[in-house]
């Protein structure tokens, strides 16, 4: 399939660019299913490419997908990742949604999480989505926009 093969391509060559740019050292590697295109970094001092919470990564990838899947939609997700910095950010993710979980139970009331982009409040929503004693939910307005965690009230029969 040659256009996945030149999505790919395109991905390792804006990533590769991007890293020469802002004049850091890494290694790109290109990793693809039938679901995800993942352009991996490793080397040193990725903080300026992973940014603040991550939104110069968020950005990456957005650009990533126009660019490797050029003007048409996209036909799988992109990711792009470096060193190992959305692991680490979903095992952040995961342990503070597992203490809202607890503190909403503990005292019966809706716990807010951190304000979080859109792919973190659904990494937290899948996380907890098949907790019986809890439900979750979005509110409030970007930038701002945060995961309330909820603990589920039974009904009164």
């Amino acid at each position: 399939m040659a256009g996945a093969a030149e999505g790919a391509e395109r991905l390792r060559e804006l990533v590769e660019r991007i890293l020469d740019a802002c004049d850091l050292k890494g290694e790109v590697e290109i990793t693809e299913d039938d679901e995800t295109l993942r352009a991996n970094v490793e080397g040193e001092d990725l903080g300026l490419l992973i940014g603040r919470h991550g939104q110069t990564i968020d950005a990456l990838e957005h650009l990533g997908a126009r660019v490797a899947f050029h003007g048409r939609e996209a036909p799988k997700r992109v990711v792009v990742d470096a060193a190992g910095y959305r692991a680490r950010r979903a095992g952040a993710l995961e342990r503070q949604a597992d203490r809202a979980v607890e503190e909403a139970l503990r005292f019966g009331r809706p716990v807010a999480l951190d304000a979080a982009g859109p792919a973190e409040r659904r990494h937290v929503h899948e996380y907890l989505r098949d907790r019986t004693d809890v439900e979750t939910y979005s509110e409030g307005d970007e930038p701002d926009r945060h995961l309330v965690v909820a603990p589920v009230v039974a009904e009164a029969s």
